[in-house]
């Protein structure tokens, strides 16, 4: 047995030892996350899945177990579908992810074989078109962050000015080309399944401006992008607040 097929089974151990101690009444779980994938680091945790017949609301728990960081989200089908919905409506499928790829613990029912349909099958469809007002959004976005970048700035404001546009360069790479995005580490690994030239133009840029100050490749980077969705956009921007947005002064 290989070590990684070790620590699988090892975190596989401890999410049935988990259901058994916390969640005796739950009706199966779906175990998933890097480990499970065989591609977990020494820090890495076990996502759960818990689902049972009916519960009050939602919820997520986070603890240690068998050695092993465990995040738990506890649902029953009607609270999961809603926040694969949800999941679907953001581009960002991480339960549906969890679902789809985890492996089962508990009994083999219709139920948990009808939400991994479900899962696969939502994943294979993609997320839905990107729409106009989210797009605006991030076109506004990156236009006001490129704009700081053209002017001299301190290596701490290029790091903060980074930071911020790495996840909505991203989100309006990925889902502007009709493919799921994602957060933090999925961000490089999303970007190189759909296109390995963009994610080393994608790299390079953050990279040359965190390393050497250089802001051109990624302003340039940025600019290719926007013209991909109508451009930059500054003129014209008009966003309304909701018209309970008040409170009096009693």
């Amino acid at each position: 047995m290989t070590t990684g097929t070790a620590r699988i089974e090892a975190a596989l151990a401890t999410a049935q030892a988990v259901m058994t101690e916390r969640y005796p009444d739950a009706d199966f779980a779906f175990v998933a996350g890097s480990i499970i994938r065989g591609q977990g680091t020494a820090h890495s945790d076990i996502d759960l899945v818990v689902v049972y017949g009916r519960i009050d609301r939602a919820r997520r728990e986070s603890f240690r177990s068998g050695g092993f960081p465990v995040e738990a989200f506890v649902h029953d089908p009607a609270t999961l579908r809603w926040f694969m919905d949800q999941d679907v409506t953001r581009g960002r499928p991480s339960i549906v992810t969890m679902i789809a790829d985890g492996r089962l613990v508990g009994p083999v029912t219709a139920g948990a074989e009808a939400l991994r349909s479900e899962a696969l099958g939502l994943l294979a469809q993609g997320p839905p078109p990107l729409a106009a007002e989210r797009r605006d959004a991030l076109r506004y976005e990156i236009t006001d962050l490129i704009d700081d970048l053209r002017d001299r700035r301190t290596p701490q404001e290029l790091l903060a000015i980074g930071a911020a546009l790495h996840q909505r360069l991203a989100d309006l790479m990925l889902l502007g080309r009709g493919h799921w995005t994602g957060s933090g580490k999925w961000i490089p690994r999303l970007l190189a399944a759909l296109d390995e030239s963009l994610s080393q133009g994608f790299d390079e840029a953050f990279r040359r401006l965190l390393a050497e100050g250089r802001a051109d490749l990624l302003i340039a980077l940025a600019g290719a992008e926007l013209g991909r969705h109508g451009g930059p956009l500054f003129e014209g921007d008009r966003r309304e607040a909701p018209v309970d947005a008040r409170r009096s002064s009693d």
